[in-house]
């Protein structure tokens, strides 16, 4: 049966057999998957990391003796020359002029953010973003709030999640005159897997808006090229793209917009020089003013290992492994129904694989008579059959609002009641929303997921039908 069904798989996604050399890589580096009997599912959570990854970056280590970068005694200068390396590479990768781009290295995507919300001059400027963005863009707001900015979010709309094209190109026309214009959005959106158009960049430049870049759940499966596309900020996480080391990403930036970009506060590794009884410090240049502190110094020469690790697979191979599992994904669970002829599931987002959709798959699963079950039920039941997935908003609450059937006036009620002036569950926001559901369901196929992992998911869910 299983061999008929890989068949009946391959007729409809002939491409699949074109990325038979993940399978062998699979064997090689990923053993562990199988030897575990796992079946990982998160690849938007996080991705994972070869075993071939782990032995270089430790025989690196074993053969240097790496000092703080910050000094020029023969071990910092190892130390540094790595960084550096580490840092050109990242440029490389994304196809950035480092005379136009720089790579600023954070502790991953949400850190790579918070620059940009405490550093822009938002004052009488507007910040643009859509409903969609992961809570790290969102949190801007507050920043441009405080400074007084207009902030405007463009919806998503059912069934697939997309932004209405005429609502943003209405706001994109209209930039502030008198101050700076922020437009952010996701390449790919970590709760439906939508892919935005990348031409928004340039009609947002025509209009004077600076545009930010969330490229976190884009990177893992889908090259970004900016010597094609020119963002003038991009959040990336690296762990989500090779899953090692975590706790490291970046903030690719255009060098003039980063000339806008205006930090609170300095400190260790951001001046040259700083001073107590003069009161006076001056921030060092480029990269440097950015990064705090000393930098994960040992675990940054991994990224470059990583990098290469990708390069030596290929974005089209990955690319088409992706899209050709999601779409006998969504083929075979859009099609599971109840013997009361009720659907299993219910997708949010696009229910067709194609080059406008990522590879996590969210849904929610609902019983014969309609009624959904609980998503934290789902990942119960889940978690017995050693299968990982995600339930949750997964720090999207604009689109899951938008999802789930959330309105403004519930929320506006949920949130101006006295005893959630301060302090809120999620057992609270549900009874606040009359019970409705509160997340949903994230399966998303990456990198070394192969048919068997997806046909394993399929046989779960069958089990969950009546």
């Amino acid at each position: 049966m299983a061999e008929n069904e890989f068949q009946t798989f391959l007729k409809q996604y002939p491409t699949y057999a074109k990325t038979e050399s993940i399978d062998a890589l699979r064997k090689k580096d990923y053993a562990r998957l199988d030897r575990g009997e796992h079946i990982y599912l998160d690849y938007t959570g996080g991705g994972i990391y070869a075993e071939s990854q782990i032995e270089k970056h430790h025989q690196l280590l074993h053969e240097h003796v790496f000092g703080n970068p910050h000094s020029s005694n023969p071990t910092s200068l190892v130390a540094t020359e790595f960084v550096e390396g580490a840092r050109e590479y990242v440029l490389k990768f994304f196809n950035a002029d480092p005379n136009e781009y720089l790579a600023i290295f954070t502790s991953n995507a949400s850190a790579a953010l918070k620059l940009i919300g405490e550093s822009y001059p938002f004052s009488n400027g507007r910040y643009l973003l859509t409903f969609d963005n992961h809570n790290s863009v969102n949190g801007i707001r507050e920043f441009a709030h405080a400074r007084g900015a207009d902030v405007t979010y463009i919806p998503v709309m059912l069934p697939d999640m997309r932004v209405a094209a005429s609502q943003l190109d209405l706001e994109l026309a209209r930039p502030s005159k008198s101050g700076h214009n922020l437009f952010a959005f996701p390449a790919q959106s970590n709760f439906s897997s939508v892919k935005h158009p990348l031409e928004w960049i340039e009609k947002a430049h025509a209009h004077g808006w600076d545009v930010l870049l969330d490229a976190a759940a884009y990177v893992p499966t889908n090259k970004l090229d900016l010597g094609k596309v020119k963002p003038d900020f991009v959040a990336i996480s690296f762990y989500k793209i090779f899953g090692y080391p975590t706790g490291l990403g970046a903030l690719i930036a255009r060098k003039s917009a980063l000339a806008k970009l205006h930090r609170p506060w300095f400190a260790g590794g951001t001046i040259t020089v700083a001073s107590v009884q003069g009161d006076k410090y001056y921030l060092a240049d480029g990269a440097a003013a950015f990064e705090d502190g000393t930098l994960d110094y040992l675990n940054i020469p991994a990224i470059e290992i990583g990098l290469k690790h990708i390069e030596s697979i290929g974005y089209d191979v990955i690319n088409e492994r992706v899209k050709t599992l999601t779409g006998w994904l969504l083929d075979n669970l859009t099609e599971m129904k109840h013997s009361t002829g009720e659907p299993l599931v219910r997708v949010f987002g696009p229910t067709k694989s194609a080059d406008d959709r990522g590879g996590a798959v969210t849904v929610n699963f609902y019983d014969k008579d309609g009624q959904a079950f609980d998503h934290r039920f789902i990942e119960s039941e889940a978690n017995k059959v050693n299968i990982s997935l995600r339930t949750g908003c997964f720090c999207n609450p604009g689109a899951g609002e938008v999802a789930l059937g959330i309105s403004r006036v519930e929320l506006d009620v949920c949130f101006t009641r006295p005893d959630h002036k301060d302090v809120m569950s999620i057992d609270e926001f549900r009874k606040c929303i009359d019970g409705k559901s509160s997340g949903a369901v994230r399966i998303s196929v990456g990198m070394v997921t192969n048919f068997n992992d997806v046909q394993a998911f399929l046989s779960f869910a069958r089990g969950l039908l009546s």
